[in-house]
């Protein structure tokens, strides 16, 4: 069992499969110039299928969630997929992507045994998410979405970030192609994990903007914290119907006391925490000679007992973790 000191319990795992993207989100990439990380650095696909067992059968995951950069670029991810599918107890697994290889890789990940995916797109507009993400992939990306929503990776869950003056007059257009399309939509607040940290708290796009701006169109209703649970995202019913928007407010309304995650770099690197400063090594036990699943294990309990309380984002001395979050793993 991973369970920090303040008795929370992590049954989610997030993987980062690759620190390499096809796209360059001007809140998470610079446009050029970002160091990857070199291939001797990089969990082999055996090490992560090893980590993956270890987290499953002997700390208590419940869930795998894989993540990059963009994880799609990952060569070897059908087979990743395929054999942790074959463990026992079988984990629910999801996907978190910009969506632009889905159409080609949809069916046979659906095949291996994936459940469903998260698509990132933050905008309708081609030009605007030229602009957005410095690439011409708009079209790519809802062919991607469509392939996941044909071949069974339902629900598939729609990410938007709103940035100011660029997409945050979309939030209700967002909404109401998501629900024609029968896709699930959730807003993120933009975080501080951008590579050239220069996310500023004041104005951006809140939890409460977002909020108020689906309300001219739509008649939200609350859900609560009994149907939430530990998710991130505040999910309220559309309409009186059968669909929900999401709202993950990371910033303004933090929701560190039900969190349920731990974090694997692609490195290796156990991070408790998307602002965690530390990180612990568990690749070195992976690699040493007489390398044992009992230590990987030890060494991930510890990492996790020391999980901080919260983000630390409110905290005035809060400092931007030094590797941008395509290195981290969303």
């Amino acid at each position: 069992m991973l369970i920090d000191t303040f008795g929370r319990v992590a049954t989610d795992l997030r993987v980062s499969l690759t620190d390499r993207c096809n796209l360059r989100c001007t809140y998470c990439m610079p446009e050029e110039g970002l160091q990857w990380l070199a291939k001797p650095d990089l969990l082999t696909d055996d090490e992560i299928v090893r980590l993956i067992r270890i987290a499953v059968t002997e700390l208590g995951i419940e869930e795998v969630r894989f993540t990059g950069g963009e994880p799609l670029l990952r060569p070897g991810i059908v087979g990743i997929v395929e054999r942790v599918a074959a463990l026992e107890p079988r984990p629910k697994m999801s996907l978190t992507t910009n969506g632009i290889g889905l159409k080609r890789t949809a069916t046979a990940l659906k095949a291996a045994g994936l459940d469903r995916v998260n698509v990132s797109l933050d905008t309708l507009r081609p030009d605007v998410f030229k602009t957005l993400t410095r690439r011409d992939r708009h079209q790519d990306v809802l062919d991607g979405m469509a392939a996941a929503r044909d071949a069974g990776l339902t629900p598939v869950k729609v990410n938007a970030v709103l940035m100011p003056g660029l997409n945050d007059d979309e939030a209700p257009d967002l909404l109401a192609w998501a629900i024609e399309n029968d896709y699930e939509l959730r807003f993120i607040e933009q975080m501080p994990l951008d590579a050239q940290h220069g996310w500023k708290r004041d104005g951006m796009i809140t939890a409460g903007d977002i909020l108020q701006s689906l309300r001219t169109r739509f008649t939200l209703t609350e859900e609560g914290q009994e149907e939430r649970g530990s998710a991130p995202a505040e999910r309220w019913i559309v309409d009186g119907g059968h669909h929900t928007v999401g709202v993950i407010a990371s910033v303004t309304r933090p929701f560190c006391r039900a969190c349920d995650r731990t974090r694997l770099t692609a490195d290796g690197q156990v991070r408790t925490c998307l602002f965690a400063t530390e990180e612990t090594d568990l690749r070195a036990a992976l690699r040493a000679e007489d390398s044992s699943d009992a230590e990987v294990a030890r060494l991930w309990k510890l990492a996790m007992w020391g999980k901080k309380a919260g983000s630390g984002l409110d905290d005035p001395t809060f400092l931007q973790p030094s590797r941008p979050m395509s290195a981290i793993g969303g």
